[in-house]
C-alpha cells in the first residue's frame, strides 16, 4: 500500500513537473511584438482597421503563441521617427511613410515620381511586392537602415478637390495648387496652374480662405481631414494612386523569428493588400454616396487633356531623375516606369 501511495505521489509530482516546464517553454517561445504608428487607434479609417486586422491575423495565424502590441497615435515615435525609430529595435513593425525620405527610399519612391499614372491602390501595392521579389535592390535599399519591408499601402487614387467647378485644363490656368514633393509640382506647373507648399494640417484653413484653390487629394482623405466642408468641386482628374506606406519590420527582428513565424509574416504582408483596399474602397463609397447632402458635385476631366502634358519637359525632368538613380542602381529602369504608363 506504501509502495502504491509512493508511486501515486511521484507519479503526480513528475506530471505537475511536466505541466510547469510545458507551461514554462510556451511562455519562453511566446512573444510579444511592437508595432510603431502614428495613426490615433480611433481613427476609425481604413488604415487603422487593417493595421488591427494585421495584428489580430498574426496571433490566429501563430496560434496565440505570438502576439502584437499596437502603440498607437505616434506615443513611442512621431511620422518621421519611425524608420530610424524601427531600424534602432524600439518597434518590431512599424509605418513608414517613404514619401517624406524621398534621399533615403529614392528606389522604394519610385511610384511619387511618376504622377499621373494610372494605377489603382490594389495595382500599385501589386506592383510594389512584384518589383521587390523581382530586383533585389528595392530590398537592398532597406536593408541598409536595418529596415524590411513586409506589406504596402499605397494611399488612395487623387483627383482634385477645388473651391470653384474646373471642367478643362483651360480651367486650371492660374489656380493655387497644393503641391509637395517632386512630380506635383511639376505636374501643376505643365497644367498652367501655380504650386504651393502647404501642409495637410494647414490645407483647410488655406481652402477656405482662398489661399488655395484646390488640392490634389482622394475622396476618403478629403473627407477624414473635412476638407469637403470648404471645398465643393472634387475633379475625377486621373492622378492615380499615391505611394504611399511600407508596413515595415526591424530587419533583425524578421530575421531572428522562426521559419513558420516568417512565413505567417510573409503571407499576412502579401493578404493585406487586399483587406486594406477593400477597407478603402468601402470608406470612398459611403463618402461619395454622402456628398451630394454635403453640396459637393463630382467633375470629370478631360483624360486626354491630362495625358497631353506627360511630355513636358518638367515632367520629364522628375521622371529621369529617378530613371538615372534606378539604372545607376543596376534596375532596368525602362521596364519599370513603363508599368506606370497610360
Amino acid at each position: 500500500m506504501t509502495g502504491l501511495r509512493r508511486s501515486g505521489f511521484f507519479g503526480s509530482a513528475a506530471f505537475a513537473f511536466g505541466l510547469f516546464t510545458a507551461a514554462l517553454a510556451t511562455e519562453t517561445a511566446a512573444d510579444t511584438f511592437k508595432w510603431i504608428t502614428f495613426k490615433p487607434q480611433g481613427a476609425g479609417d481604413a488604415q487603422a482597421i487593417s493595421t488591427q486586422w494585421f495584428v489580430d491575423e498574426f496571433k490566429k495565424r501563430t496560434n496565440g503563441e505570438h502576439e502584437i502590441e499596437v502603440f498607437w497615435g505616434g506615443s513611442v515615435a512621431k511620422t518621421r521617427e519611425i524608420p530610424e525609430s524601427l531600424a534602432a529595435g524600439v518597434g518590431d513593425f512599424g509605418d513608414v511613410v517613404t514619401p517624406y525620405f524621398p534621399d533615403k527610399f529614392p528606389l522604394n519612391n519610385a511610384v511619387g515620381f511618376f504622377i499621373p499614372q494610372p494605377k489603382s491602390t490594389i495595382e500599385i501595392s501589386g506592383l510594389m511586392e512584384q518589383w521587390h521579389a523581382t530586383y533585389p535592390q528595392f530590398s537592398q535599399e532597406l536593408a541598409q537602415n536595418n529596415l524590411k519591408a513586409i506589406g504596402f499601402r499605397p494611399l488612395e487614387s487623387y483627383g482634385l478637390l477645388c473651391t470653384s467647378p474646373v471642367r478643362s485644363a483651360a480651367d486650371l490656368k492660374g489656380k493655387r495648387i497644393r503641391t509637395y514633393g517632386f512630380a506635383y509640382p511639376a505636374l501643376v506647373e505643365a497644367l498652367g496652374a501655380t504650386p504651393v507648399s502647404v501642409a495637410t494640417s494647414e490645407a483647410y484653413e488655406a481652402l477656405e480662405r482662398s489661399i488655395l484653390d484646390c488640392t490634389p487629394i482622394g475622396p476618403a482623405l478629403a473627407h477624414g481631414w473635412k476638407y469637403d466642408e470648404v471645398a465643393k468641386f472634387y475633379i475625377e482628374i486621373p492622378l492615380g494612386a499615391s505611394f504611399g506606406h511600407l508596413i515595415a519590420m526591424n530587419l533583425d527582428t524578421y530575421n531572428g523569428m522562426d521559419e513558420g513565424t516568417r512565413a505567417v509574416v510573409d503571407q499576412l504582408g502579401h493578404d493585406y493588400a487586399k483587406n486594406y483596399a477593400d477597407e478603402l474602397d468601402a470608406t470612398i463609397a459611403a463618402v461619395r454616396d454622402g456628398w451630394p447632402e454635403k453640396g459637393v458635385e463630382v467633375i470629370q476631366f478631360p483624360q486626354e487633356e491630362l495625358i497631353a502634358v506627360i511630355g513636358d519637359e518638367r515632367i520629364q525632368s522628375v521622371r529621369k531623375e529617378w530613371l538615372d538613380r534606378a539604372n545607376a542602381a543596376g534596375l532596368p529602369a525602362d521596364d519599370i516606369a513603363a508599368e506606370l504608363k497610360f
